[in-house]
């Protein structure tokens, strides 16, 4: 387990060695991706980049991804690194009947940051995007805007693009600051640890726009859209506060008073305080019952998430964007 050792610095620029890209390339890309994702692909016009996630044909995910269109015939996946290898090599049982290419990408540099983000953009030779799920693009870089109560944004670029990165720090206490503003934004990315555990709105997948529910069929829609439009969802990504001096591990047991567990740990950051905070996947009976929680033998505070379990369209949502 890890533990504390020192505060949460304040976002600056870190790299994000937890992420990487997947390339999917060809005049059959779009088509290809259609027939695969949660996300109505189109709607990557390139300036939208849409949550989207893919899942088995019982629903269940194998992995999460933000969607970005770099070109007419080239799309780039930015998910888990622990699941680059994964999800390539199941997409590729598939691609074989069109004419696309997959290109696993751990040679690209992805940056996370807040302050100096617009140096390092500037170097680039892009803007940064002003809402949040739109990026800016070029032949050798994107940035794509992420959520969180201080702006930032995600870098990701050629690893021997020639840029100053002297202040970009590659250390746990950066990287945990990062991770802190993706649990206080509701948004986790899935890890090979629960790799075809969660349905998509066990992750809330689909208050972040992450589902659309008017595209065609994908793998895996069928039992999305049945669990959706008939309420069989009884668990949901909730945030959770827990005094403590070191991270639980992925899949941590969410114990109630008679230590019954009534979820699990998805990803877990120090807050300023010494604490933790957590995204959890939960029983939604948690919430409504008013139920005391312990993790790790320590009480566990139920706190808000910026947004309500409600669908959000992403065809909605992109014409908000674009507005």
């Amino acid at each position: 387990m890890a533990t504390v050792t020192a505060s949460t610095p304040a976002l600056g620029s870190v790299r994000l060695n937890h992420l990487a890209a997947l390339d999917v390339k060809g005049a059959d890309a779009e088509k290809f991706l259609q027939g695969q994702t949660s996300a109505q692909v189109s709607l990557a016009d390139g300036r939208f980049a849409p949550l989207t996630c893919f899942c088995t044909p019982k629903g269940r995910m194998l992995a999460n991804a933000q969607l970005v269109r770099l070109g007419d015939e080239h799309f780039r996946l930015i998910l888990s690194v622990t699941l680059l290898d994964s999800l390539a090599s199941h997409l590729k049982k598939f691609a074989a009947f069109y004419k696309t290419e997959l290109v696993s990408r751990p040679d690209l540099t992805v940056i996370g940051a807040s302050d100096g983000a617009s140096s390092l953009a500037d170097q680039l030779g892009l803007a940064l995007p002003d809402k949040v799920g739109t990026h800016t693009h070029n032949a050798e870089a994107c940035v794509v805007r992420y959520p969180g109560e201080t702006p930032r944004w995600l870098l990701c670029f050629e690893n021997d693009t020639n840029i100053d990165m002297a202040s970009t720090q590659d250390d746990q206490a950066d990287l945990n600051a990062w991770q802190l503003e993706d649990i206080r934004s509701g948004l986790a990315w899935l890890t090979d640890a629960q790799q075809e555990h969660f349905l998509p709105q066990m992750l809330n997948w689909e208050a972040l726009g992450g589902i659309s529910f008017k595209k065609g069929c994908y793998t895996g829609q069928e039992v999305v859209a049945r669990a959706h439009f008939r309420g069989q969802v009884k668990k949901r990504l909730m945030r959770l506060r827990v005094e403590s001096a070191s991270l639980p591990e992925v899949g941590a047991s969410v114990v109630n008073g008679d230590d019954k567990g009534v979820g699990e740990v998805v990803v877990s950051a120090f807050n300023h305080q010494g604490g933790v905070e957590v995204l959890a996947v939960i029983s939604t009976k948690v919430a409504e019952e008013t139920i005391q929680l312990y993790l790790a033998g320590a009480p566990a505070i139920l706190l808000p998430l910026p947004y309500t379990i409600e669908r959000v369209d992403p065809e909605q949502l992109a014409v908000s964007l674009n507005g």
